[in-house]
Protein backbone atom coordinates (compact mmCIF):
# COMPACT_ATOMS: atom_id res chain seq x y z
CA UNK A 1 0.00 0.00 0.00
CA UNK A 2 1.37 3.39 -0.67
CA UNK A 3 2.12 6.13 1.77
CA UNK A 4 -0.09 9.04 1.20
CA UNK A 5 -0.25 12.66 3.35
CA UNK A 6 -3.04 15.33 2.09
CA UNK A 7 -3.24 18.41 3.58
CA UNK A 8 -5.12 21.82 2.66
CA UNK A 9 -3.88 23.98 0.32
CA UNK A 10 -2.94 26.75 2.03
CA UNK A 11 -2.68 27.34 5.98
CA UNK A 12 -2.58 30.77 7.72
CA UNK A 13 -2.49 31.19 11.08
CA UNK A 14 -1.88 34.61 13.34
CA UNK A 15 -3.28 37.62 15.45
CA UNK A 16 -5.66 39.74 13.48
CA UNK A 17 -5.39 37.92 10.03
CA UNK A 18 -9.16 37.70 9.46
CA UNK A 19 -9.36 40.87 8.43
CA UNK A 20 -6.50 40.43 5.74
CA UNK A 21 -8.39 37.64 4.10
CA UNK A 22 -9.06 38.82 0.93
CA UNK A 23 -5.43 38.26 -0.06
CA UNK A 24 -5.71 34.74 0.52
CA UNK A 25 -8.76 34.34 -1.80
CA UNK A 26 -8.27 36.33 -5.35
CA UNK A 27 -8.33 32.90 -7.18
CA UNK A 28 -11.42 31.51 -6.18
CA UNK A 29 -14.00 33.89 -7.47
CA UNK A 30 -16.24 36.82 -6.80
CA UNK A 31 -19.44 36.07 -4.99
CA UNK A 32 -19.00 33.81 -1.99
CA UNK A 33 -21.75 31.98 0.30
CA UNK A 34 -20.70 32.35 4.14
CA UNK A 35 -21.58 29.91 6.04
CA UNK A 36 -21.90 31.15 9.69
CA UNK A 37 -22.49 30.37 13.00
CA UNK A 38 -25.07 32.95 14.59
CA UNK A 39 -22.61 34.95 16.90
CA UNK A 40 -20.06 35.15 14.30
CA UNK A 41 -21.85 38.14 12.00
CA UNK A 42 -22.69 40.44 15.89
CA UNK A 43 -18.74 39.45 16.72
CA UNK A 44 -16.57 39.64 13.64
CA UNK A 45 -18.84 41.49 11.41
CA UNK A 46 -16.33 44.80 11.25
CA UNK A 47 -13.11 41.90 10.32
CA UNK A 48 -15.09 39.79 8.10
CA UNK A 49 -16.38 43.36 6.31
CA UNK A 50 -12.84 44.31 6.00
CA UNK A 51 -11.89 40.46 4.83
CA UNK A 52 -14.51 40.28 2.17
CA UNK A 53 -13.92 43.78 0.77
CA UNK A 54 -15.28 43.90 -2.70
CA UNK A 55 -16.56 40.22 -2.65
CA UNK A 56 -20.45 39.94 -2.87
CA UNK A 57 -21.59 37.84 -0.01
CA UNK A 58 -24.28 35.97 0.68
CA UNK A 59 -24.51 35.50 4.11
CA UNK A 60 -26.18 32.65 5.90
CA UNK A 61 -27.04 31.70 9.17
CA UNK A 62 -25.89 27.86 10.43
CA UNK A 63 -29.22 26.18 11.90
CA UNK A 64 -26.43 24.21 14.49
CA UNK A 65 -26.09 20.21 13.70
CA UNK A 66 -24.22 19.27 10.50
CA UNK A 67 -26.72 17.18 9.15
CA UNK A 68 -28.09 15.58 5.95
CA UNK A 69 -31.29 18.41 6.15
CA UNK A 70 -28.79 21.30 6.98
CA UNK A 71 -26.63 20.38 3.67
CA UNK A 72 -29.43 20.12 1.19
CA UNK A 73 -30.58 23.63 2.60
CA UNK A 74 -27.28 25.44 1.94
CA UNK A 75 -26.51 23.76 -1.15
CA UNK A 76 -30.10 24.50 -2.69
CA UNK A 77 -28.74 28.16 -1.61
CA UNK A 78 -25.20 27.63 -3.07
CA UNK A 79 -27.12 26.76 -6.44
CA UNK A 80 -29.73 29.50 -6.07
CA UNK A 81 -27.47 32.07 -5.67
CA UNK A 82 -24.97 30.91 -8.41
CA UNK A 83 -21.82 31.60 -6.11
CA UNK A 84 -18.30 30.78 -6.64
CA UNK A 85 -17.05 30.26 -3.37
CA UNK A 86 -18.10 28.53 -0.19
CA UNK A 87 -16.71 30.17 3.19
CA UNK A 88 -17.28 28.41 6.44
CA UNK A 89 -17.01 30.60 9.84
CA UNK A 90 -17.15 29.26 13.15
CA UNK A 91 -17.05 25.92 15.10
CA UNK A 92 -16.47 22.40 13.65
CA UNK A 93 -19.95 21.79 12.58
CA UNK A 94 -20.22 24.66 10.63
CA UNK A 95 -17.06 24.31 8.89
CA UNK A 96 -17.73 20.33 8.05
CA UNK A 97 -21.62 21.81 6.94
CA UNK A 98 -19.30 24.37 4.80
CA UNK A 99 -17.12 21.67 3.19
CA UNK A 100 -20.05 19.23 2.82
CA UNK A 101 -21.75 21.91 0.57
CA UNK A 102 -18.99 22.57 -1.15
CA UNK A 103 -18.56 19.55 -2.18
CA UNK A 104 -21.71 18.84 -3.01
CA UNK A 105 -21.87 21.82 -5.44
CA UNK A 106 -18.35 21.39 -7.01
CA UNK A 107 -16.94 24.36 -5.49
CA UNK A 108 -14.11 25.90 -4.05
CA UNK A 109 -14.11 26.12 0.11
CA UNK A 110 -12.61 28.47 2.64
CA UNK A 111 -12.42 27.71 6.44
CA UNK A 112 -12.34 29.95 9.11
CA UNK A 113 -12.67 28.58 12.44
CA UNK A 114 -13.09 30.70 15.30
CA UNK A 115 -12.38 28.33 18.08
CA UNK A 116 -9.46 26.22 17.92
CA UNK A 117 -11.80 23.35 19.92
CA UNK A 118 -11.29 20.33 17.19
CA UNK A 119 -8.91 19.07 14.02
CA UNK A 120 -11.55 19.30 11.75
CA UNK A 121 -10.63 22.54 10.12
CA UNK A 122 -7.99 21.61 7.65
CA UNK A 123 -9.45 17.65 6.84
CA UNK A 124 -11.37 16.19 4.17
CA UNK A 125 -13.60 15.15 6.03
CA UNK A 126 -17.22 15.89 7.79
CA UNK A 127 -18.65 14.34 10.46
CA UNK A 128 -22.27 13.97 9.76
CA UNK A 129 -25.17 13.59 12.62
CA UNK A 130 -28.88 13.63 12.92
CA UNK A 131 -30.82 16.33 13.58
CA UNK A 132 -31.12 15.64 17.29
CA UNK A 133 -27.21 15.41 17.18
CA UNK A 134 -26.44 12.04 17.39
CA UNK A 135 -23.64 10.60 14.96
CA UNK A 136 -24.47 8.93 11.75
CA UNK A 137 -21.67 8.72 9.66
CA UNK A 138 -18.18 10.48 8.23
CA UNK A 139 -18.43 12.15 4.91
CA UNK A 140 -14.99 11.51 3.40
CA UNK A 141 -14.53 14.65 0.56
CA UNK A 142 -12.22 14.20 -2.36
CA UNK A 143 -10.01 17.27 -1.68
CA UNK A 144 -8.80 19.79 1.19
CA UNK A 145 -10.04 22.77 2.27
CA UNK A 146 -8.84 25.14 -0.57
CA UNK A 147 -7.51 27.91 2.20
CA UNK A 148 -7.97 27.23 6.40
CA UNK A 149 -7.57 30.57 8.03
CA UNK A 150 -7.18 31.13 11.68
CA UNK A 151 -7.15 34.47 13.60
CA UNK A 152 -5.67 34.05 16.97
CA UNK A 153 -7.07 36.59 18.57
CA UNK A 154 -10.35 35.53 17.90
CA UNK A 155 -9.33 31.55 19.44
CA UNK A 156 -8.45 34.13 22.55
CA UNK A 157 -11.26 36.14 22.79
CA UNK A 158 -13.52 32.71 22.49
CA UNK A 159 -14.59 31.20 25.64
CA UNK A 160 -11.38 29.23 26.88
CA UNK A 161 -13.53 25.68 27.59
CA UNK A 162 -13.80 25.44 23.35
CA UNK A 163 -9.31 25.61 23.53
CA UNK A 164 -9.05 23.34 25.70
CA UNK A 165 -11.85 21.16 23.98
CA UNK A 166 -9.42 21.49 21.05
CA UNK A 167 -6.57 20.43 23.27
CA UNK A 168 -9.10 16.92 23.83
CA UNK A 169 -9.45 16.18 20.49
CA UNK A 170 -5.63 16.66 19.58
CA UNK A 171 -5.02 13.83 22.76
CA UNK A 172 -6.06 11.08 21.24
CA UNK A 173 -4.11 11.97 17.18
CA UNK A 174 -0.60 10.20 18.43
CA UNK A 175 -2.09 7.90 20.36
CA UNK A 176 -4.42 6.40 17.39
CA UNK A 177 -1.57 7.32 15.12
CA UNK A 178 0.46 5.29 16.67
CA UNK A 179 -1.98 2.21 16.90
CA UNK A 180 -2.98 2.40 13.09
CA UNK A 181 1.16 2.70 12.22
CA UNK A 182 1.19 -1.15 13.98
CA UNK A 183 -1.56 -1.96 11.14
CA UNK A 184 -0.99 -0.28 8.51
CA UNK A 185 -4.24 0.63 8.19
CA UNK A 186 -5.69 2.95 5.32
CA UNK A 187 -6.03 6.08 6.65
CA UNK A 188 -8.77 9.24 5.43
CA UNK A 189 -5.96 10.22 3.04
CA UNK A 190 -6.27 6.71 1.46
CA UNK A 191 -3.07 4.89 1.90
CA UNK A 192 -0.71 4.49 4.86
CA UNK A 193 0.79 6.47 7.16
CA UNK A 194 4.05 8.38 6.42
CA UNK A 195 6.71 9.06 9.01
CA UNK A 196 5.84 12.41 8.40
CA UNK A 197 2.00 11.95 9.67
CA UNK A 198 3.24 10.10 13.13
CA UNK A 199 5.73 12.54 13.80
CA UNK A 200 3.55 14.96 13.52
CA UNK A 201 1.26 13.55 15.52
CA UNK A 202 3.84 13.07 18.14
CA UNK A 203 4.40 16.99 17.95
CA UNK A 204 0.98 17.71 18.47
CA UNK A 205 0.97 15.56 21.79
CA UNK A 206 4.29 17.40 23.00
CA UNK A 207 3.19 20.48 22.50
CA UNK A 208 0.10 19.82 24.48
CA UNK A 209 1.80 18.35 27.18
CA UNK A 210 4.50 21.38 27.23
CA UNK A 211 1.83 24.77 26.18
CA UNK A 212 -0.96 23.64 27.42
CA UNK A 213 -1.33 24.82 30.74
CA UNK A 214 0.33 28.22 29.74
CA UNK A 215 -1.73 28.87 26.43
CA UNK A 216 -4.97 28.17 28.41
CA UNK A 217 -3.61 30.44 30.66
CA UNK A 218 -2.84 32.88 27.93
CA UNK A 219 -6.95 32.45 26.79
CA UNK A 220 -8.19 33.37 30.11
CA UNK A 221 -6.22 36.60 29.96
CA UNK A 222 -7.58 36.89 26.28
CA UNK A 223 -4.27 37.35 24.86
CA UNK A 224 -2.06 36.07 22.21
CA UNK A 225 0.94 34.45 23.06
CA UNK A 226 3.46 32.05 22.00
CA UNK A 227 2.60 29.24 23.75
CA UNK A 228 -1.54 29.85 22.84
CA UNK A 229 -0.41 29.99 19.07
CA UNK A 230 1.59 27.04 19.37
CA UNK A 231 -1.15 24.82 20.93
CA UNK A 232 -3.71 26.65 18.34
CA UNK A 233 -1.33 24.94 15.67
CA UNK A 234 -1.28 21.58 17.65
CA UNK A 235 -5.08 21.63 17.66
CA UNK A 236 -5.45 22.54 14.04
CA UNK A 237 -3.02 21.71 12.06
CA UNK A 238 -1.12 19.41 13.29
CA UNK A 239 -3.90 17.24 14.64
CA UNK A 240 -5.26 17.54 11.49
CA UNK A 241 -2.33 16.16 9.49
CA UNK A 242 -2.09 13.76 12.34
CA UNK A 243 -5.58 12.02 11.87
CA UNK A 244 -6.32 12.44 8.47
CA UNK A 245 -3.15 10.87 7.45
CA UNK A 246 -2.13 8.78 11.06
CA UNK A 247 -5.42 7.35 10.96
CA UNK A 248 -8.51 7.20 13.78
CA UNK A 249 -8.68 4.08 15.92
CA UNK A 250 -10.31 3.34 19.45
CA UNK A 251 -10.71 6.84 20.73
CA UNK A 252 -12.76 8.32 18.18
CA UNK A 253 -14.80 5.40 17.63
CA UNK A 254 -15.78 5.18 21.71
CA UNK A 255 -16.51 9.16 20.94
CA UNK A 256 -19.14 7.98 18.29
CA UNK A 257 -20.95 5.41 20.94
CA UNK A 258 -20.83 8.01 23.94
CA UNK A 259 -22.88 9.97 21.62
CA UNK A 260 -26.19 7.61 21.69
CA UNK A 261 -26.11 8.81 26.20
CA UNK A 262 -28.34 11.32 25.91
CA UNK A 263 -26.30 13.01 29.13
CA UNK A 264 -23.50 13.43 27.23
CA UNK A 265 -24.96 15.63 24.63
CA UNK A 266 -23.82 18.96 26.46
CA UNK A 267 -20.28 18.17 26.62
CA UNK A 268 -17.88 19.39 22.88
CA UNK A 269 -16.82 16.94 21.01
CA UNK A 270 -13.26 17.30 21.95
CA UNK A 271 -14.71 16.62 26.04
CA UNK A 272 -15.76 13.26 24.42
CA UNK A 273 -12.67 12.36 22.48
CA UNK A 274 -10.20 13.09 25.53
CA UNK A 275 -11.76 10.35 28.09
CA UNK A 276 -12.49 8.24 25.12
CA UNK A 277 -8.52 8.78 24.50
CA UNK A 278 -7.81 7.35 28.43
CA UNK A 279 -10.19 4.33 27.68
CA UNK A 280 -8.50 3.52 24.21
CA UNK A 281 -4.89 3.65 26.18
CA UNK A 282 -6.53 1.26 28.87
CA UNK A 283 -7.82 -1.06 26.29
CA UNK A 284 -4.60 -1.23 24.66
CA UNK A 285 -2.86 -1.90 28.27
CA UNK A 286 -0.17 1.04 27.93
CA UNK A 287 2.20 1.84 30.30
CA UNK A 288 0.30 3.42 34.03
CA UNK A 289 2.94 5.96 34.35
CA UNK A 290 1.59 7.00 30.71
CA UNK A 291 -1.91 6.77 31.13
CA UNK A 292 -1.54 9.15 34.33
CA UNK A 293 0.53 11.24 32.51
CA UNK A 294 -2.76 11.78 30.11
CA UNK A 295 -5.18 11.63 32.55
CA UNK A 296 -2.63 14.45 34.47
CA UNK A 297 -2.57 16.64 32.06
CA UNK A 298 -6.44 16.08 31.46
CA UNK A 299 -7.16 17.37 35.08
CA UNK A 300 -4.54 20.72 34.93
CA UNK A 301 -6.45 21.54 31.54
CA UNK A 302 -9.81 21.13 32.67
CA UNK A 303 -10.78 18.17 30.56
CA UNK A 304 -12.98 15.22 31.88
CA UNK A 305 -11.41 12.36 32.88
CA UNK A 306 -14.72 10.52 34.16
CA UNK A 307 -18.05 9.71 32.95
CA UNK A 308 -19.59 11.73 35.64
CA UNK A 309 -17.65 14.70 33.95
CA UNK A 310 -19.15 14.08 31.00
CA UNK A 311 -22.54 14.39 32.93
CA UNK A 312 -23.45 10.51 33.31
CA UNK A 313 -23.78 10.04 36.76
CA UNK A 314 -26.03 6.91 36.79
CA UNK A 315 -23.88 4.19 35.82
CA UNK A 316 -24.60 0.74 35.13
CA UNK A 317 -22.69 -1.82 32.74
CA UNK A 318 -26.07 -2.06 30.40
CA UNK A 319 -25.69 1.47 29.73
CA UNK A 320 -22.14 1.39 28.94
CA UNK A 321 -22.51 -2.08 26.61
CA UNK A 322 -24.92 -0.06 24.76
CA UNK A 323 -21.97 2.42 24.41
CA UNK A 324 -19.35 -0.15 23.55
CA UNK A 325 -21.56 -1.89 21.09
CA UNK A 326 -22.02 1.42 19.37
CA UNK A 327 -18.17 1.93 19.20
CA UNK A 328 -17.75 -1.56 17.95
CA UNK A 329 -19.88 -1.28 15.32
CA UNK A 330 -19.13 -2.59 11.50
CA UNK A 331 -17.00 0.17 9.36
CA UNK A 332 -15.74 2.15 13.44
CA UNK A 333 -12.15 2.66 13.39
CA UNK A 334 -11.58 1.08 16.72
CA UNK A 335 -11.19 -1.65 14.32
CA UNK A 336 -8.13 -0.10 12.95
CA UNK A 337 -6.70 -1.03 16.81
CA UNK A 338 -3.86 -3.82 16.47
CA UNK A 339 -5.98 -6.66 18.15
CA UNK A 340 -9.83 -7.18 17.71
CA UNK A 341 -12.11 -5.51 19.53
CA UNK A 342 -15.23 -6.35 20.63
CA UNK A 343 -17.79 -4.47 22.89
CA UNK A 344 -17.10 -7.16 26.24
CA UNK A 345 -13.65 -5.42 26.34
CA UNK A 346 -14.70 -1.96 25.18
CA UNK A 347 -17.86 -1.78 28.27
CA UNK A 348 -14.30 -2.94 30.79
CA UNK A 349 -12.19 -0.09 29.54
CA UNK A 350 -14.66 2.33 29.87
CA UNK A 351 -15.36 1.24 33.65
CA UNK A 352 -11.89 1.01 34.18
CA UNK A 353 -10.75 4.28 32.65
CA UNK A 354 -13.59 5.71 34.87
CA UNK A 355 -12.50 4.21 37.93
CA UNK A 356 -8.61 5.18 37.55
Amino acid sequence: MARVLQSPGKYVQGKNVLAEMADYLQDFGEKVLVIADPVVDELFSEELESGLKGKEVVMEEFNGECSKVEIDRLKDIAEDEEVEMVIGVGGGKTLDTAKAVAHYTNLPVVIVPTIAATDAPCSALSVIYTEKGVFEEYLFLPKNPDVVIIDTQIVADAPVRFLVSGMGDALATYFEAAACDLTKAPTIAGGSQTMTAVSLARLSYDTLLKYGKSAKAAAEAGVVTEALEKVVEANTLLSGLGFESGGLAAAHAIHNGLTVLEETHSNTHGEKVAFATIVQMVLEDRDPVEIERAIAFCKTVGLPTTLADLGVTEVSEDKILEVAKASTAEGETIHNMPFEVDAEMVKDAILAANNL
